[in-house]
Parts: structure tokens; sequence; C-alpha cells
């Protein structure tokens, strides 16, 4: 139970505790301690009386009673569904949900009757979704959408009159779109279902189609198909015996006359035709009569095919009789306009064909008889077998001998056998080869044929092995790419190739070309444009076989130019000497060694020693020395570069130069990648420990006057001498 039924009972209990009388005390009278609203009964033991709330109150039934509100435990519990629960003193009412009614048709219940709500059927009421709308029942409420020829107008649908304030307006298609070549003659309007009718204009005719539009639903017009056509009569009709005189033209009002042939004469009649509205050419009633040449003339040994007319230009054809033919330039005659059949040169011959044709190989039986229906026979002779054709030939009507299509063939023996082939059919004259399994067909034909005189024809087939269409792909000299080409001989190949590199030591580095090539050769060689110290991957496909092969290839480490430097005689032990580096990012220089190497009348120097770069390593020569090693990385396109200031430079010392020494500074350009390494030096200055004028003069190694410098090249030393000047 709830908090405040929960203190009611307590109350009540307590009340009745305390409140008990003792036992010598008077009796009171129960019934007439009740509260108003309670109403006193006997207890159920029979010990006296008690009073009780009547029913919808709760409480102890003498000092209080109070109303209980049945509808706290919810409506749908107490009253049923789509209910609405009404609390009153002492009692309570139900009543249905909007869209709902009572079933005892009362506006308001209490369930105990077996009163629930029911649905109600909104769409019973006509109009409920205004023109040109259908209802939908649901339970508990309504919805409308708009029927055909209607569209919904301020929403969608569905929708609910009295909420959303929609309505369905009938669709209106607006005027009716003109049609080529017709006109409008009636219109019922331009709301849904509309009909507009349609004629041809003036000038045509209807064709087909139907000439009614009709208003639809998607508020467009539909069912016009008319076609108007411009009225013609198209040609004039022909008309026996007569020819026509017109202007090519049959629009309305054109006109035909007609005339009688040559050779024929007008028997009466109108003869002008008119083109009407209908587009059809008026009746004519010209009559035209032949002139008649009568029955044609006869021919001896001959038959008249005639059809019995004998008007101008009639023809009459004659046929000799069996046994002749046709001697003469024609053999038909016409009925002329003078009336008389013309006169012709012919005769029939008798039929005779002849000797019969020789045929080679054959012995021929004849009769000597060469006319019409005579028969020569034709056999071969020994050695030789019939192959094909009919043996026989007939003297025809035409006097000729029947064509003879007979061939003997001598019998060749045993079928011959081809390189690399195998036989997939022959018979006694023809044998069919092709190239076995791993083999291929090089021109030439399959077939070995029995010629006549019995000997075999061989095929001229070739069967070459089946080999890649690039054969043997090489690489010469990094660059240079060589393969073999397998095809025919006089074939044109072309060749697609595309190579792309990529550097170790350069991430973002990527060099990409391609190049074509059409050649007939079987041998090719294509050099490329590769850079240096780089990784290559080449793939040329031969377009017409589709196919392609790929091969790789490093190039090599290429020796550095010599550098370009400023040539100085000084007699300080410190000077500054200038180099100018080339700005190319792909210069392929690792680093830059500086020698120091002591003036001592002639000496020797090595460009390629020492080899090693580490500054732990001792060069042999207690003499000579580097004094700096510079990495290319470290160091812009101009640099200024003083001797023997005490600093390190890539783990060597640049010691300070004994003074009253001669030296000569050699400059050395390395290019290294991995074990590879390659070099160039240069004079750079002359320090001497006398006084000495100054001389400076921007040179290159090739320039030098007192020095010769070669460089070392793919890891062989070439030895350059110093003559000390005086």
């Amino acid at each position: 139970m709830d908090e405040r039924n929960r203190a009611i009972f307590l109350f009540f209990v307590l009340f009745v505790v305390l409140g008990k009388p003792a036992a010598n005390q008077p009796l009171l009278d129960v019934c007439a301690t009740c509260h108003t609203d309670a109403t006193c009964e006997e207890k159920t033991d029979g010990s006296g009386k008690v009073c009780n709330c009547k029913y919808g109150f709760v409480g102890n039934g003498r000092t209080f009673c109070q109303d209980k509100d049945e509808c706290q435990i919810g409506s749908s519990k107490i009253c049923g569904q789509h209910t609405t629960c009404h609390n009153t003193y002492g009692s309570y009412y139900c009543t249905c949900l909007a869209g709902y009614s009572p079933s005892n048709n009362l506006d308001v219940f209490i369930p105990n009757d077996g009163t629930h709500c029911q649905d109600i059927d909104e769409c019973r009421v006509a109009g409920q979704c205004g023109e040109g709308g259908e209802c939908r029942n649901l339970d508990g409420s309504f919805d409308c959408s708009c029927q055909e020829g209607y569209r919904v107008h301020n929403g969608a649908q569905p929708f609910h009159p009295p909420t959303d304030h929609a309505l369905c307006k009938v669709v209106d298609c607006g005027a009716p779109a003109a049609v080529e070549d017709t006109v409008q003659v009636s219109l019922t309007g331009t709301t849904y279902g509309s009909v507009a009718t349609f004629v041809c204009d003036e000038g045509f005719v209807w064709r087909r189609g139907h000439n009614s539009s009709v208003c639809a639903a998607n508020g467009l017009w539909r069912g016009l198909t008319l076609v108007c056509e411009e009225v013609s009569c198209g040609d004039p009709p022909l008309l026996e015996s007569t020819e026509q005189v017109w202007n090519n033209k049959s629009t309305f009002g054109s006109t035909v006359h007609y005339i009688c042939k040559e050779g024929f004469h007008k028997k009466g009649g109108h003869n002008v035709s008119a083109c009407n509205e209908n587009g059809e050419w008026t009746p004519t009633t010209l009559s035209c009569q032949e002139i008649n040449c009568w029955e044609p003339p006869l021919k001896r040994h001959a038959h008249a095919q005639w059809d019995g007319i004998s008007h101008v230009g009639s023809v009459v054809q004659y046929q000799c009789e069996e046994g002749y033919y046709t001697r003469g330039l024609t053999n038909h005659a016409l009925c002329e306009e003078n009336g008389l059949w013309e006169d012709i040169d012919l005769w029939c011959e008798e039929i005779r064909c002849g000797p019969p044709l020789y045929l080679p190989n054959t012995n021929l039986l004849w009769d000597r008889r060469s006319t019409r229906g005579s028969v020569a026979l034709y056999e071969c002779m020994d050695g030789f077998y019939q192959e094909s054709g009919n043996n026989f030939s007939t003297c025809s009507l035409s006097g000729e001998w029947g064509e003879v299509s007979l061939k003997c063939k001598a019998k060749c023996g045993p079928i011959p056998f081809l390189a690399n082939s195998e036989v997939v059919w022959h018979n006694r004259s023809v044998v069919i080869h092709r190239c076995m399994a791993g083999y291929h067909s090089w021109r030439g034909s399959n077939a070995s044929l029995c010629n006549s005189s019995g000997v075999w024809e061989t095929a001229t087939l070739r069967c070459v092995e089946i080999k890649p269409p690039i054969n043997h792909l090489l690489i010469h000299y990094e660059r240079c790419l060589h393969w073999k080409a397998e095809k025919y001989e006089e074939d044109t190949e072309d060749y697609k190739v595309t190579y792309s590199g990529s550097r170790d030591y350069q991430t973002l580095f990527r060099d990409k070309g391609k190049r074509f090539l059409s050649s007939k050769a079987d041998q090719l060689t294509l050099c490329l444009k590769l850079l240096p110290v780089t990784n290559y991957s080449i793939t040329i496909t031969a377009l017409s076989a589709k196919f392609s092969a790929t091969i790789t290839t490093n190039t090599s480490l290429p020796v550095p130019p010599a550098p370009v430097v400023y040539y100085m005689e000084v007699e300080t032990p410190a000077p500054t000497l200038q180099l100018q580096r080339s700005p190319n990012t792909l210069d392929p220089l690792s680093l830059y060694q500086v020698f120091v190497l002591p003036v001592e009348g002639i000496m020797m120097f090595d460009c390629s020693s020492p080899r090693s770069l580490d500054p732990s390593v001792k060069i042999k020569s207690s003499e000579e020395y580097i004094t700096a090693q510079l990495s290319v990385r470290n160091i812009g396109t101009h640099i200024n570069f003083t001797v023997g200031d005490g600093f390190f430079y890539g783990g060597f010392h640049n010691a300070l130069l004994e003074s009253g020494k001669n030296y000569y500074i050699i400059l050395r350009a390395v290019s290294q990648w991995k074990t590879d390494s390659k070099s160039s030096c240069v004079l750079w200055a002359k320090v001497t420990g006398t006084p000495y004028v100054l001389s400076i003069s921007l040179v290159s190694a090739a320039l030098l006057v007192a020095v010769v410098i070669l460089a070392a090249v793919g890891g062989y030393s070439v030895i350059w001498c110093i003559k000390k000047i005086r």
C-alpha cells in the first residue's frame, strides 16, 4: 500500500488499542459514533458492531473516512484501454479518449458493467477529407490521401485535416501545348480528366494517331498522337497505253495530263486528273486503242511462241524444232507501228556436235555419232585412277558436247613426312601436316599433293622451336640493351622500352623514361641515357606479340670532374684558398681531401692513393699528409679554406706549415659508393718559405704550367710528377 493508506492503517490500530474501554465502564453505542461516510455493521464473529467506511472511502470508520483516489493506479488498469479516469468524492468515472467511444453509447461509464472504449470510424462521415480526398480509418484516429487526379496542398500525404491544415486540390494541366500542323477545335477544361480535341491544319491530312489529349493525374496532357502530313497524292496512277505529262508535283490542286503512247490512238474520254483534298488523284476516262499486227509469219522447222497479242511492241519468239538449232542474227520479231511484223533473217539447221574433246590420261569410248543425244564415254588409262568428276559427255541441243569433269590422277605411293611435324589427315592424293607440340609453323604450305605425274609435291611447311618473342636479353656497358627477336624475318615488330631508376642514398630520387623502337631485325641493340650510381629496372614489350621481358642493372660510379680552384702561390704559412663547387644536385662527389706535399726536387704523387678515408690510417710517407677532409654535404658552392688553422676537419688535424719550407697543396675530389671509389686531383697552391710575389689565377688541372695531373680511372693509378721550378 502507499504511504497515505499505511498512515491511516497505523492510526486506526492505535485508536483501537488505546481507545478500548475498561471492563467496568459502560458499553458505548458504536453506531452512534460512526463517521458520516461510514456504515455500522455486525462483526463477523457476532461480538458486536463496527463502523466501516463506505465504498470509495478509507479510514477508521468513526473519526475519519476520506475519499479514495481510484485513478491513482492508472487509467488503463481501472478503466481499460483508450480511457481517461476521473476521480470523484467517494467514487470515480471513466471517459474514452478522442477517436474512441464507449460501448454503452454513454458519455461516462464505470467499467464494472463491461463497458469498454472502441475505435470510432471517422471515415463513415462523408467529406471528412474534403473534395478529392480518400479517408483511411486508424486505431483512434484517421488520415487522408488524395484521389487520382488530385494533389495534396499545403502538406504531404498522408495528412490529418484538423491538425495539418492540408487539403486536396484537383490537378490542373494548364492550357494544352500546340502540336505542329494541327489546330485545337475544342477544350472541356484544364483540370484532371479534361479533354482537348485537335484536327489537322489546312493543307494537311490526318494520317495516323489519336486526335484527343486528356489531362492526366501527373499534371501533363497525354494521349495526343495525331500525325498530320502535308496533302500529297504521290505519283499519279498509270493508265494502260498512255503516257503522263506532269510537273512532278503532287500537292493539292496539281494536275496530270494523259496522252496515248506511240502506236496507240485516242478512242475517247477525259484525259486530265487532279490531286484533291483527300490526297487522291481524280479518275480519268481516257481510252487508247492499240494498233494490231494480226498473226505473225511462219518460219520453216520453227515454232512461234506468242501470247496472241499483236499490238505495237508485241514480240513473237521463234524456237527451232527438236534436232535443229537457230541460225541467224535474231530469233524474235516485233510488231511495228505500221501494223506489220518485223522481217527477220532466221532459219533452223540440224544440230551436230562434231568430235568430242580429248582429256589427258583418259581413253575415249565413242560410236562416231555427233547428233543431238549422242554420248561419249571416258575412262582412266592404266596407272591412273579416277579422282573425281563425271566420265561422260552428251551432245546437247546447242550443238556442243557437255562438260566432262573427270580427273585421272597417278598413284604416288607412300605419303611424305616433314621434320618436327605430324600428319593430321590424308588420302591417296592429299596429306595435311601440322607442327608438333613445342614447334610453330614458319611460313609455307601445310599440304602435300599427288601431281598428275604420280610424284608427291611435298608441303613447304617449316616447323621451328617455339621461343619467347624477346630472347637472350643482355645489358652491355651498363646502358645498352641487346636481345634477339623471335619472329618471321620480313615482319616488323614494334617495341616499347620503359625504365625506372632509384638511388639508395637519395630516397626521393626517381629517374623514369620511355622509348619506342620499330625494326625488322632479329638482333637488336638500344642504348639508353641512364644516370650514374642508380639501380634501374628495364622492361621491353613486343607490342604485336604482347610479350614483355624485364632486366635490372646498376650504373657505376663515374670519375668526378677535376675541381675548379683559384691557384695561388704564397709565402705565408697559413694561406686561405678558394674553391668553386658546382650546384648540381646530382653531383656524385662524396668529399674533398686536402694534401700537403713538401717540395723536394722531383717527386711522385699517386692521385688514387692513399685509398683510406680513415684518419687513423697513416700515410706511408712521413713528409706528405692529409691536412683536412671535407664532406660535400656540409659545405656550400663557394669555399674559403685556410691551411694550417690548427682545427680538425673530418678527423684530420690541419697543422700549421713549418716556416722556411716549401709545400704544394693538392685538392682531391673523391666519389664513393659502398666499396667503390673514384677520384681526381688538382694543384691548389704553392707555399714558399722565402718572400715570393703573390700570383692568383682561376685555372683547372689542364691549364697549369708547372704541374700535370692525371686522375685515377677505374681503380688503376696514374702517376703525375711535380717539378720544382726556381
